[in-house]
């Protein structure tokens, strides 16, 4: 069939060209129109389920709300986690789902859950709602809204909520944009408990009154002389003079209106968050976008929105747009991996030019490139794959390998068609050069997608992370075998005939001067084989040893440009006492001249997806040049931070994002203690962060902060209610709508809605204050609150945390200086030896080390079939299973090279170095394959042994240098990218292959000459 193919296309020359001129027209039209993100898609299919529930302390919250939330989702189909966040009034349930669940059925199956739980909550609890269809990983930027001009908060919020934000969340693709800080503006009754005392007068009639004040209603239609009249009742309150005017009560003739017993003014809600904008008060925005969207598109429109609204708005209020923008960290990744790609392309042309020194064979070996690129991308695209830094790596990783096959072909054409005789058919004679390496090429190619197969069976995070580059490397260098078997013969029967016969017969002056240098050498290991295959088994065997010494690690670090900094005050602390101390922060943070900007928020949204509490605030901080290098300016901002009080994590926004789908917590480690009682797990949670802090390497520990807080505790007096003739729910009401402050209806101001709520005015919502709450009895009498309740000061939790039906704290921490594994199992050492664990209590180590080691025996499992598979297609070609075992003698010659690469990059093996052996192994297998088929067809024309093994050891000598040297040498601009923004996945694998390659490559004409003389030698003489 391979025969016909190669036929086929050299009688359909022009045929094959108008293809690949279509398919190079297609891929340049498609690569214009891709979108672009940094990594594939990483929304994990979770569902968020968010609570209202006013009044319910956290412990109310979890067992009247979270509970039966999570008991009814845990058991749903595709269902992998359930978490939950209890806090005061607010309830959060994550639902997590199998990688690869449709989010829009993930969200039918909870909803229908969701029917069975609404009837068992209580009363006053609102209902539950699905969070909006985004992931953690969708916040793609953070936007700052300030006024300069007054410093006005409240101005500055209304801006934000009722004209940037719906703006921007028109835009499609956006999700939903997140306002936090400012004031919220809020029409107010402060009501005087001493005005409504005189007056005889309650907050629930004050309540009623207002809602029944503040109404439109419609009457139907009116027809008269052949006209309709739609008849409306205008009485919707539109300013504070006609709320001031509204009617309370009527005593003795006279109409107690709503000025007599409050004050009715513009008032800022309760704040259950504040931001920082760059050291100053501020409002932060925060994008997400959905899923699939074009993170690039999204920001290049949010920038025409902000330029269009900026005109407008009023004189002061300044947006600042680039706190935090996904697309900066996207585009400098992926122009790194473009600029690898390219330059890694010019070394294969270079390699070429010296090994070949013709224009024209360079040519048509690298027109494999751009073609199988195209094909690559175009495929890529026909799956939904988006272009990004994997799938760009990918193809960045197969450049050198894409013009291997071309390269075969086109030296052996050269070959024949200079040994051809004079006025042999030049059809014939590619054909036949053509046909004698295409076994050799397709089989060695089928064995690099072979060993790319275990990539294909890993799960979670680095499945998604890894198959696309996986697929894109395979692609590519199927569509590059399709190139050699088709467009490289047509363009060789062009160009190349003139070249050979003006070569004559002779060898290039590169390829002839490393046959004149590799001859002797050859000759040496031949005639000193014994000690060669020896010194090379011992350096194999001590190379396999050396890996039991190398670290493990999941991921690289990622250099981001930016940092996200979690800081604690001690918890109980107030949202304003917090704000400042953040502030503090913020401000130093501003003073460092490698500080762009700073985005703080403290507290959460109202209406987001997380429960943050008053005492817990997070910095994003975009940074500029590091002259020191960035582990100096992490030291020293760590040193920094410690003057500060409070606990301080210090962490980068997409790394963060990524530990937090892994285990739920934002650090590379998270140490989960469960159990039933929570103040024993407060207690080990203690010992287990006292034992982190002896175990080297460990940085940012942090415990999550559930500390008791005080609660002023109201404890009604059931008794003296019934003297008043009073219930529970009359207390409850008056302390509700007095400190919270009531609802009662919504104030128009054209498109913008605000609240109108009554409560007690500020000065008198104090501790002290907080008996004299007016009640009054069904005789008409005023009482105080403190007649009927004893306010009582107890502790209770500000929030609990629920993995799996089960209450659990974590102990959280980062890895700097060491191996993320050996970090863990020293942890998990301490932990044994020094807390003891009560019955009913567990400890479980989460984090990244988890996908690590997941991944880890998913590549070992498979690789076992794969080494299998890679036997029986090498007997296919070979037929030899002594030479199957030669040819698979190049892996731990491969593995001396790579090992000693991962040791000079520190001595950790990633999962990215994992890929990085996975291709080394198949471009290694490969050469071997080309050495010994060749061996084989010399033997098979029954040339001498020892002739055999010089011959054709001379004559592959270039083609293995050249396919070896353009696959390595095409991974330096790469390599030379380590730690640089985007290729911090690609460039270990870079580093490994390189290394590997320039060894083993090496090593193979070397020993595998001495290794096939002595396995035939000693069958010979049996």
């Amino acid at each position: 069939m391979l025969d016909r193919l190669i036929q086929w296309s050299l009688t359909n020359r022009l045929l094959v060209v108008a293809g690949a001129l279509v398919v190079l027209a297609l891929g340049v039209w498609q690569a214009q129109r891709a979108p672009i993100d940094i990594f594939p898609d990483l929304t994990a299919p979770t569902v968020t389920v968010m609570t209202e529930a006013p009044g319910l302390a956290a412990e109310e919250v979890e067992q009247q709300v979270s509970y039966p939330i999570e008991t009814a989702t845990m058991g749903a189909a595709g269902v992998r986690r359930v978490r939950s966040q209890s806090v005061a009034g607010f309830s959060m349930v994550w639902v997590e789902f199998e990688w690869g669940e449709p989010i829009y059925r993930t969200r039918q199956i909870v909803s229908e859950r969701l029917g069975r739980v609404r009837d068992q909550l209580p009363a006053g609890v609102a209902s539950p709602e699905l969070g909006p269809i985004t992931s953690i990983m969708g916040e793609i930027a953070y936007l700052g809204v300030r006024d300069t001009a007054r410093e006005d908060a409240m101005r500055a919020r209304e801006i934000a909520d009722w004209v940037i934000a719906r703006q921007l969340e028109a835009i499609p693709g956006i999700s939903q944009v997140t306002t936090l800080g400012g004031s919220v503006r809020q029409y107010q009754v402060q009501v005087l408990p001493e005005q409504l005392a005189a007056h005889d007068l309650n907050l629930t009639e004050v309540r009623q009154a207002l809602a029944d004040s503040s109404l439109n209603a419609g009457g139907n239609r009116l027809s008269a002389a052949g006209q309709d009249y739609l008849i409306r009742f205008m009485g919707r309150a539109q300013s504070l003079e006609e709320l001031e005017k509204a009617v309370v009560a009527v005593r003795d003739g006279t109409p107690i209106r709503v000025r007599h017993v409050a004050e009715v003014r513009m008032g800022a809600g309760i704040p259950v968050g504040n931001a920082g904008v760059n050291g100053k008060p501020g409002v932060v925005l925060a994008v997400s976008k959905q899923p699939g969207a074009d993170t690039l598109a999204l920001t290049e429109t949010i920038n025409e929105t902000l330029a269009e609204l900026e005109p407008g708005l009023p004189e002061g209020i300044v947006v600042e747009p680039n706190l935090f923008r996904q697309a900066e960290f996207i585009q400098t990744a992926v122009n790194n991996v473009v600029e690898a790609l390219r330059d890694g392309a010019l070394f294969v042309v270079v390699i070429l030019l010296l090994f070949l020194l013709s224009i024209r064979i360079t040519a048509i070996a690298v027109l494999a490139i751009p073609l199988s690129l195209t094909v690559a991308l175009l495929v890529l695209q026909a799956l939904g794959i988006t272009v990004n830094t994997m799938t760009l790596g990918g193809m960045t990783i197969a450049i050198g390998a894409l013009v291997d096959d071309a390269i075969i072909f086109v030296e052996n054409i050269v070959r024949r068609l200079r040994e051809a005789p004079e006025g042999a058919d030049v059809d014939t004679t590619i054909h036949r050069a053509c046909s004698e390496m295409r076994h050799p090429v397709v089989y060695s190619t089928v064995i690099i997608m072979l060993v790319f197969a275990p990539l294909f069976f890993l799960g979670g995070v680095e499945g998604r992370l890894l198959k696309p580059l996986g697929l894109a490397y395979l692609v590519a260098i199927a569509a590059s075998l399709m190139v050699a078997l088709t467009v490289t013969p047509v363009l060789a029967r062009w160009l190349l005939p003139a070249v050979a016969r003006k070569d004559e017969g002779r060898e290039p002056p590169v390829a002839a001067a490393l046959q004149r240098a590799y001859r002797p050498l050859l000759h040496a290991a031949l005639r000193w084989r014994g000690a060669v295959i020896t010194l090379s088994a011992a350096l194999a065997l001590a190379t396999v040893a050396a890996t039991l010494l190398l670290g493990r690690s999941f991921l690289p670090a990622f250099n981001e440009g930016s940092l996200t900094i979690a800081m604690n005050t001690p918890a109980g602390t107030s949202l304003e006492r917090s704000a400042r101390m953040a502030s503090r922060v913020e401000e130093w943070l501003m003073d460092q001249e490698e500080v762009l900007t700073v985005a703080r928020r403290t507290g959460r949204a109202e209406g987001a997806e997380h429960t943050q509490l008053p005492n817990q605030s997070e910095l994003d901080v975009r940074l500029g040049p590091l002259p020191q290098g960035k582990a100096a300016f992490l030291e020293e901002l760590r040193d920094g931070l410690a003057a500060f009080p409070g606990q301080f994590n210090i962490g980068q926004p997409i790394s963060h994002r990524i530990d937090h789908m892994l285990s739920g917590v934002r650090a590379n480690l998270a140490v989960k203690v469960f159990g039933p009682g929570l103040g024993e797990i407060q207690r080990l949670v203690g010992e287990v962060e006292t034992t982190l802090q002896g175990v080297e390497g460990l940085v940012d520990i942090s415990v999550e902060p559930v500390s008791d807080v005080p609660q002023i505790r109201l404890h009604a007096d059931r008794t003296a209610l019934a003297r008043y003739g009073l219930t529970v729910a009359d207390a409850a009401a008056a302390v509700r709508t007095a400190w919270r402050g009531a609802h009662v209806a919504e104030i128009f101001e054209g498109e913008r809605r605000f609240d109108l709520v009554v409560r007690l005015p500020d000065r008198l919502r104090t501790r002290d204050g907080l008996g004299d709450i007016p009640l009054q009895t069904p005789t008409g009498h005023t009482i105080r609150l403190s007649e009927v309740a004893r306010p009582q000061v107890e502790y209770g939790p500000a929030r609990i945390n629920r993995e799996d039906a089960e209450r659990r704290l974590v102990v959280s921490a980062n890895v700097a200086g060491r191996d993320l594994r050996s970090a863990v199992d020293a942890v998990r050492t301490a932990i044994e030896d020094e807390v003891a664990l009560p019955t009913g209590y567990r400890v479980e180590l989460g984090g990244q080390f988890e996908a690590e080691a997941q991944a880890a025996r998913t590549l070992a499992t498979v690789s076992a079939g794969v080494a299998v598979a890679m036997l029986l297609v090498l007997q296919l070609v070979l037929r030899s299973l002594p030479l199957v075992l030669l040819v698979m003698a190049n892996i731990p010659l491969a593995l001396i090279g790579g090992v000693l690469a991962v040791f000079a990059m520190g001595g950790t093996l990633t999962i990215a170095a994992l890929v990085g052996f996975i291709t080394l192994f198949g471009i290694a297998i490969r050469n071997g394959l080309l050495l010994i088929s060749r061996y084989q067809d010399l033997e098979a024309d029954r040339v001498p042994l020892d002739e055999a093994v010089e011959r054709g050891a001379m004559e592959r000598l270039a083609p293995i240098l050249m396919t070896a040297l353009t696959a390595a040498l095409a991974l330096i601009p790469l390599a030379m990218g380590l730690g640089e923004t985007g290729t911090e996945i690609q460039a270990p694998m870079a580093i490994v292959v390189l290394g590997g390659l320039l060894g083993s490559t090496a090593l193979n004409m070397v020993v595998l000459p001495a290794l096939y003389h002595w396995v035939r030698e000693r069958r010979r003489d049996r």
